[in-house]
Formats: C-alpha cells, structure tokens, sequence
C-alpha cells in the first residue's frame, strides 16, 4: 500500500474527529486539503522542487497522531530552562501541535499584540483567522500542504496591529514528546500590520528518543513599512524527521530578515516561498546548517519579484561531515516590469569528508532588463594551506580546523538582529563543532 492510502482512510474515517477539535476557520479548507492530497499525493523525486528528498518513505511507518487532543503530562516551564545571557524574552510553548496553556506571567505583551493557541483564537476572532488562514499556503499546488491542512488542528497565532512596536522578542518553543513513534502537524500564522515591528524566535527540541514526524506550515503577512524577524533554531536528534515549509507575503516599503539554523537533526525539508508584493520591499533570508554522521539537511527556496524596486539577499551555508547529506536548491524570480530589482544570492558549503554529499542549484529567472541580480555557489573542503599555516604556528590540527569552520559559518549568525542571540549562537556552534551536546543549566530536555 503506497504511503498516502492509510492517511487518505484515516482523514475517511476521522474527519469528524478532527474537525470537532478544532476551530471553523481551521475546518473550513479542511475538505479541499484533501481533495487535493487525493489528487496529488505526496511529492516524488520526480519533481524538480523534491529531487533531493524522497518524502513518501518517512510517511510510511505507523505513527501516532493526537486526534482527540489529550494532554501530555509535561509543564514545559519546569523542565525548560533556557540560559541565553541578557535574552529577555516573552516565552511560549508548543507540546507536539498544541499550545502550552502554562502561559507564564513574564510573557507580557504590548496592548492590541494576540498571541496564543490558533484554535482557540480562530473561536474569539473568527474573521481575523478566516481572512488570513490558508491564504498563502495553497494546497492545489503541494501535497504536503494539503497534508499538514487536512490534519493540523492547533498552532499559534502572532497578531501584530498596526504601529505597534514590539521592544521585547518572543520566543516559541516546540516540544516533541511522546513515548511511542509520534506525528505533529503544526500552524503558525503571524501576521504583522503597517508600520509594526515584532521578532520572533521559534526553537525546536525533543524530549523522548522515539521517531518523531513533524510538518509545520507558517503563514506570514507583513504589511507596509513593517519590520519582522523570524529566527527558527532546530536541535533536535538524529529519530526525527522536520518537513517545515514558510509562506511570506510582504507589503510595500516592508523588511523582512529570515534566519534558518539547523545544529541537531535527523532529516529536514525547509521549503521558503517570499513574495515581495510591495515596492521597496526587502527581505534578507540567511540559512546555516552544521550536519554529520547520516543526517540530511535540504532547503528550497523561491523568491518572487512581482513589482520594482524591491531588494532580496540571499544567503546559505553548509557544513557536513561524516556521510551527511545536503541540499540547495534556491530560485529568485523576477517578473516583467520588476525594474530596479536587486537581488543576490549565495551558497557556500564544505564537505569534510570524502563520504559528505552536497547538492546545490541556484537559479535566477529574470523578465526585466534593468535590474542587478547576481547569484554563486561553491561546493569544496578545508584549505590545506590555511592548516598547514596555522600548524606551523603550534595550533593542533583538530583545533585548526574547528577554527576555520567556525569562521566559514560565522557570517550567517553575523545576519541575526538580537546581540544576545547571536552571542549565544557562536558557542552553540562552537559546542557542536567540538561533538558536544547543548547543555542549558537546568534544562532537562537539552540533555
């Protein structure tokens, strides 16, 4: 039986289930999700966008799923300690795909600023969610899209209103927990309005040693003149599978900055779809992934140009060792009458061992004759000489190159707009490099 039929007589089955779980605004593309996963299942290696990840064989095995929305006995605030110095933060978890209720009393926020459960959001402000879910993700063109729509019965919302400045970032956390092999199918819709300001930091952690599935689709509108940061931060473990994809639609004179980082993973999909709908938008989109043993990391990305004057920067670095696998794949389109684009896009990755694979394709398609668009990618190792310099001046080889890796990739922590992050970013890279674990004080899921 391929993959898709057993979920395909599970929705058959459940769909009164799940929606009974769920809210209105949620239920509503539910029946068209899948329709379209019927038609298109999911992707294959056959299609351009999924040539480097074969999807359907990690949907294969018998997973748990959540559908009755029973409690997990964790309080996520006594056994996460994060020890970020001088990272104040409001802080919010996810248990699985449901939004922690143990909402601490430091998460404050600015008058008219919702953040919370997605369903129970969807009940209080039915035609703020119903205008804005789904929106951007369309499932007629991807089947996990429709996937993640079809089953996805809570998330988080981030509302924003309009002038609002957000001086405080907030920090979501998603835990995976479970005692069996264990799927979660999460939403994330933020949505910032004229002239605001917000940052986000979305961290992804694992508590069980089982095999973990988790997609997610994050939806996010950002209006005129506003700025939105988006840090995501996977340290996971090597059973769990991650397929996140992120839809951002950006109004005019807006800036966007979107920082991926993979340090702990198993296997991850992150597909970016950024289409700058306004003049004078800007989006700065940076990714960083640090993989080994047989870990898999592969990011699509596509940045649409739909009017002038609009500026993208694009930036993604690898490092793999050991028989890690990665791949890029980023395409920027910039369409008739996008004069005045400019746009740069970048890949640098390194492979310390002969048994590391990278694949990389950068594309530009460009309608429009006066524009400045450039784009490169290099695929290679440790420069030799660079270790052999600093071994003659009495650094050890290890340490020499630990040195130099550290200074490949420190150019994408530098994109980060949050001192304190980024702070804590260079010694969790260092950490990883040197084979150690993340260690929070306190905490007891970074065990």
């Amino acid at each position: 039986m391929k993959a898709e039929q057993q979920y395909i007589d599970l929705f058959t089955q459940y769909e009164a289930l799940l929606c009974r779980n769920s809210a209105e605004a949620m239920n509503a593309p539910r029946a068209k999700a899948f329709a379209d996963f019927e038609r298109l299942g999911f992707p294959t290696r056959k299609e351009e966008d999924y040539k480097y990840t074969e999807v359907g064989k990690y949907f294969a095995p018998d997973f748990g799923l959540n559908l009755n929305r029973l409690e997990f006995p964790v309080n996520p605030y006594e056994v996460f300690k994060c020890d970020v110095p001088n990272m104040s933060t409001s802080l919010y978890f996810v248990v699985n795909d449901t939004f922690d209720k143990h909402v601490h009393p430091s998460a404050q926020l600015p008058e008219g600023v919702l953040f919370g459960s997605l369903k129970e959001m969807a009940r209080l402000y039915p035609d703020l969610i119903k205008s804005y879910y789904g929106k951007l993700a369309d499932t007629s063109q991807d089947g996990l899209t429709a996937f993640n729509t079809m089953f996805a019965q809570d998330g988080v919302l981030m509302y924003v209103p309009s002038g609002v400045v957000m001086e405080r970032p907030v920090q979501l956390v998603n835990i995976l927990r479970a005692d069996v092999d264990f799927m979660v199918n999460r939403r994330l819709l933020v949505i910032v309005e004229k002239d605001a300001q917000a940052k986000l930091l979305v961290c992804d952690h694992a508590m069980d040693n089982v095999n973990f599935l988790s997609t997610q689709v994050t939806e996010v509108f950002v209006g005129e003149n506003a700025v939105f940061d988006l840090y995501e931060l996977e340290e996971t473990h090597n059973s769990t599978v991650r397929f996140n994809q992120l839809f951002v639609d950006q109004q005019a004179g807006s800036n966007v900055l979107l920082n991926g980082i993979t340090l702990h993973n198993g296997t991850t999909r992150n597909t970016t779809r950024v289409t700058l709908s306004g003049e004078r938008a800007e989006v700065n989109l940076c990714g960083m992934a640090i993989a080994d043993k047989n870990e898999q990391v592969d990011n699509n990305t596509f940045i649409d140009h739909k009017v002038s004057g609009c500026t993208s920067n694009e930036l993604f670095k690898y490092v793999l060792d050991d028989q890690a696998t990665g791949a890029f794949a980023g395409k920027v389109l910039v369409r008739p009458g996008a004069q005045h684009t400019s746009s740069q896009q970048t890949n640098r990755n390194l492979c310390a061992t002969r048994e590391a694979r990278m694949y990389t394709q950068p594309q530009l398609e460009i309608y429009a004759d006066d524009v400045k668009c450039s784009h490169g990618a290099t695929v290679g190792q440790l420069d030799e000489n660079a270790l052999f310099y600093m071994q003659q001046r009495g650094i050890p080889l290890k340490e020499a190159r630990l040195l130099l890796m550290f200074a490949f990739v420190g150019e994408v922590i530098d994109c980060i707009r949050m001192e304190a992050l980024k702070d804590r970013l260079h010694r969790l890279v260092e950490k990883r490099f040197r084979g150690e674990l993340n260690k929070c004080q306190g905490c007891a899921i970074c065990k």
